[in-house]
C-alpha cells in the first residue's frame, strides 16, 4: 500500500509525525505498506525551523510542491496544479490530508479527481460559522473523503449528521496526543527562562496567530494590557511570529511583565507550555496540549472547534473581551481554576489505529 501524506503548514507536521513513525514500524514488521511525505509549501518556508524534523524524529518531506502566496484562492489553484502533476507521476493508493487549510482542500479535490482513496485526519471539526474560509474547507474536505478519522464522538456525530456513512467514520482519537506522549521526556528548557530568571510554574505563556485578532490593534492592546495587569508580578512569556510580534511590540512598554521572544523550537515550546502556570492563546492545538498537561488555558475566542477542551479539559473561552480576559487571568494566577480530565482516546495510539485501518482496508 502506497500512502501519500500531505502537510499544508507547520502544525500539520506535528500531527503526521506519529503516523509516519507508525507506517515505518509496520513496514519494518513486514507489512506491505510505505509512504511519501509531501509539503505544499517551499523548502525555504521561514516557519519550518531547521530543528523541526529532528525534533519530531521524522525525515524531511520527500517533495515540496513549492507554493508560496498570500491569496487563498490563488494558493488553492496553484496547489491543485502542482499536486495534480505530482500524483500523475507518483500514483498512490491512499492520500491522507490533515486539518482544514486551503492547501488541504486543494489536495482533496485533486485526489478525488484522480479516483484515489482520500482520508481526512481530524475530520468533523466545525465552528458552524460559514463566513470562515476554514469552515468551507472543512465541509468540502469531509464531503469528499472516503475515510474520516475523527478525534471524538462529537466529531463523529457531525459527519454522520452531514451524510457520511458509518462505515466511513473512525473515531481514532487525538493524534496530537501521540506526539506529546512520544516527546514529553525529550522537551528542552528554553534558555529565555534562565535569561530572565523565571522558574517553572511561575510564568504565563501567551501565543497569538489569528489574523482577525492581530488586525484589530486597538482591541488587541486592551486585551494584552489587561492580561499583563491581571498577571501582577507573574511574567508573561510570549513567543510571537513576525506579524503578531510587530503589533504587540507597539504597546509592550505598557506591560512591564511581558517578555516577547522569538518563536521557539518544537521541543522548547513543548517544555514552555507543559511547565507554565497558565496559557493564554488563540490556538486550538495549544489549548488541546494544555488539557493534556492539565495546565489552565484561556482561549481568545467565543467558540472552539475542540469543544472537549472546554467540556472536560482545562480550557475557558473569553472571546475578545479584555474584561473577561482580566478576570480569567486573575483566577489563573490565584490558583482558582476548574478541575479537568482527559477526553476519550487521548492515549497516544491514534496513529497505530489509523495504520491498522488502512492495512485492513487493503
Amino acid at each position: 500500500m502506497n500512502i501519500c501524506i500531505v502537510a499544508g503548514a507547520r502544525p500539520n507536521f506535528i500531527k503526521v509525525a506519529p503516523l509516519v513513525r507508525a507506517v515505518i514500524k509496520a513496514k519494518e514488521e513486514g507489512r506491505e505498506i510505505d509512504y511519501r511525505l509531501v509539503y505544499a509549501g517551499t523548502k525555504e518556508d521561514a516557519t519550518l525551523e531547521s530543528s523541526l524534523f529532528s525534533d519530531l524524529e521524522i525525515s524531511e518531506p520527500d517533495v515540496y510542491l513549492g507554493v508560496d502566496c498570500v491569496s487563498l484562492n490563488e494558493l488553492t489553484g496553484r496547489v491543485m496544479a502542482e499536486f495534480d502533476k505530482y500524483l500523475e507521476a507518483n500514483p498512490a493508493d491512499v492520500v491522507i490530508v490533515v486539518d482544514d487549510l486551503a492547501s488541504t482542500m486543494a489536495v482533496a479535490i485533486v485526489t478525488k479527481k484522480h479516483g484515489v482513496t482520500l482520508a481526512h485526519l481530524v475530520a468533523g471539526t466545525r465552528s458552524f460559522d460559514i463566513k470562515m474560509p476554514k469552515e468551507i474547507n472543512r465541509l468540502v474536505i469531509d464531503g469528499l473523503s472516503d475515510l474520516l478519522f475523527t478525534a471524538g464522538m462529537g466529531s463523529n456525530s457531525i459527519v454522520t449528521r452531514e451524510g457520511a456513512e458509518l462505515s466511513q467514520v473512525y473515531m481514532v482519537g487525538n493524534i496530537l496526543m501521540d506526539t506529546l506522549r512520544y516527546n514529553r521526556a525529550r522537551f528542552v528548557r528554553p534558555a529565555v527562562l534562565d535569561e530572565f530568571g523565571i522558574n517553572d510554574n511561575r510564568y504565563l505563556v501567551f501565543t497569538l496567530n489569528r489574523k482577525a485578532l492581530i488586525a484589530d490593534a486597538d482591541n488587541l492592546k486592551k486585551m494584552v494590557v489587561a492580561m499583563c495587569r491581571a498577571a501582577g508580578d507573574i511574567k508573561v512569556v510570549a513567543p510571537l511570529r513576525s506579524a503578531a510580534k510587530a503589533v504587540v511590540e507597539q504597546f509592550a512598554a505598557e506591560c512591564g511583565n511581558l517578555v516577547i521572544v522569538n518563536p521557539l523550537s518544537y521541543l522548547e515550546f513543548g517544555y514552555l507550555t507543559a511547565n507554565a502556570m497558565g496559557i493564554v492563546t488563540d490556538s486550538g492545538n495549544v489549548a488541546e496540549e494544555a488539557t493534556f498537561n492539565s495546565i489552565p488555558c484561556i482561549t481568545l475566542n467565543s467558540y472552539t472547534e475542540h469543544i472537549e477542551t472546554v467540556k472536560c479539559g482545562s480550557n475557558v473561552l473569553v472571546g475578545e473581551n479584555a474584561e473577561k480576559l482580566a478576570e480569567a487571568v486573575a483566577d489563573m494566577v490565584g490558583g482558582n481554576w476548574k478541575k479537568c480530565s482527559l477526553p476519550d482516546r487521548w492515549d497516544g495510539r491514534t496513529a497505530e489505529r489509523i495504520v491498522q485501518i488502512l492495512l485492513e482496508m487493503k
